[in-house]
């Protein structure tokens, strides 16, 4: 097999690496943003529950909650696996990073100091007001190069659906490594994340820059 047709099928698969990574951003940013409310809810049973909770998916591998997802319901409900394996994939990323996402959140959300809350209440602003308008353009500001970190990572972690034998990008090289007894398509499966990396940490730098006006 050329080079070049090594790329191309690679190619294929790496269109279905971008749908993980673009669905999980969709779902879990928001998510990540109701957990991190969650934890910080006065009512202790609320709080711990989702502490624990997040305890459990940053405690245990991203690689063992996929099994689950994908898996799970077969075994413990008796529930055909669905044959679209995007679906449990999104699902169990979607899961895992709002944890992470939430306790970034929720450091960020902190790290606002206790006068803003008192004098937007001065001001008349409402806890909703207060939280849109002045907070969260703050902590959006804080925790970028943190959550930067994440997606990054993300884009390497959609690697890890070859566990559950979904076609991305990854899962093609190995078949490819393996059917020509070659290194090469881990070579270019490399080069592509590389590139990706490469445009998402663009993408967030200029996104940095836009918020600058904050300082």
């Amino acid at each position: 097999m050329t080079l070049w047709t090594m790329v191309i099928k690679m190619s294929e698969g790496f269109g279905k690496t971008c749908a993980i990574f673009f669905l999980t951003l969709i779902f879990a940013l928001p998510l990540g943003m109701v957990v991190a409310l969650l934890r910080k809810s006065k009512n202790k049973i609320i709080s711990n529950s989702v502490r624990f909770i997040i305890s459990v998916l940053r405690g245990t591998p991203l690689m063992l909650q996929l099994l689950a997802v994908t898996y799970g319901p077969y075994y413990l409900f008796d529930i055909s696996v669905s044959r679209n394996k995007l679906i449990p994939v999104v699902i169990a990323f979607s899961i895992n990073y709002a944890a992470y996402f939430a306790e970034i959140y929720r450091g960020g959300i902190e790290s606002i100091s206790v006068g803003q809350y008192e004098a937007a209440e001065v001001l008349g602003y409402t806890r909703a007001q207060t939280f849109m308008r002045i907070i969260l353009p703050q902590v959006i500001k804080r925790i970028l190069p943190s959550v930067t970190n994440e997606i990054v990572t993300l884009v390497k972690d959609t690697s890890m659906a070859f566990t559950v034998s979904y076609q991305e990008m990854f899962t093609i090289g190995k078949q490819i490594a393996n059917s020509q007894t070659s290194f090469l398509p881990f070579v270019v499966a490399g080069v592509f994340y590389f590139v990706f990396n490469a445009a998402v940490d663009f993408v967030m730098g200029k996104t940095e820059k836009m918020l600058d006006y904050y300082q």
